[in-house]
């Protein structure tokens, strides 16, 4: 089989990643991988750097966790043409189940518990982070295709032990996409929404924010 080119594309390997050391950093790595992509049990956000008082404290967390399991894909995606072994079918396992499970739950809190409240609030520091949210809601649209087909790609190689040339330079293309998305998504958010939401929001809006991020979860 020949050898598929990833020239040309872009990359989280020349970047730093911003990791917390957490459950889920040693989730990419040996028999906690295993472990992590064993489990019965949803992948829970609490706990963690901030506390479900600080819900956009908890949202910039699960930030980490996105740029860290994009970058364990970015890594795997580079080897798809060839066998791999336990601890690379572990680390995407662990990355692909991830996005299925968590990701959806972090787009709920954003779209259903912290936008809306965001633009009910008449006050002029969220005029400028109001404006963006469509935007940042279109992301969440285009990211969800492209984890789609990621998903079914990375399922095809767990089954498998290999993919294509065509079908790995897609999961390649896929991830690459997803890495640009989230970049000016993540910065937007933690630079210039959340900030913004920690210091207008009330006490009982955050709160009600928290719990209902736990209720999907629980």
């Amino acid at each position: 089989m020949s050898v598929c080119s990833s020239r040309g594309v872009p990359t989280f390997r020349n970047r730093p990643i911003r990791v917390r050391e957490d459950n889920f950093t040693s989730a990419l790595t040996g028999l906690a991988a295993r472990r992590y992509a064993s489990s019965h049990m949803p992948v829970q956000i609490g706990a963690k750097s901030h506390s479900f008082a600080e819900p956009t404290g908890l949202l910039t967390d699960c930030h980490r966790r996105i740029e860290m399991f994009l970058g364990s894909l970015e890594r795997v995606g580079a080897l798809l043409e060839h066998p791999q072994d336990a601890e690379s079918h572990a680390a995407l396992e662990a990355a692909l189940r991830y996005f299925r499970e968590a990701t959806p739950k972090h787009t709920a809190d954003e779209e259903e518990s912290l936008f809306p409240r965001l633009r009910d609030r008449n006050h002029p520091e969220l005029e400028e982070a109001i404006r963006k949210l469509e935007a940042l809601e279109q992301d969440h649209r285009r990211a969800d295709a492209l984890h789609a087909d990621v998903d079914r790609l990375g399922r095809a190689f767990l089954q498998r032990g290999m993919l294509s040339c065509e079908a790995a330079q897609q999961f390649r293309r896929d991830i690459a996409e997803l890495i640009g998305i989230y970049k000016g998504h993540i910065r937007i958010e933690d630079e210039e929404v959340f900030p913004v939401a920690g210091r207008v929001l009330s006490a009982a809006e955050k709160a009600a924010i928290a719990g209902e991020m736990a209720a999907r979860r629980r």
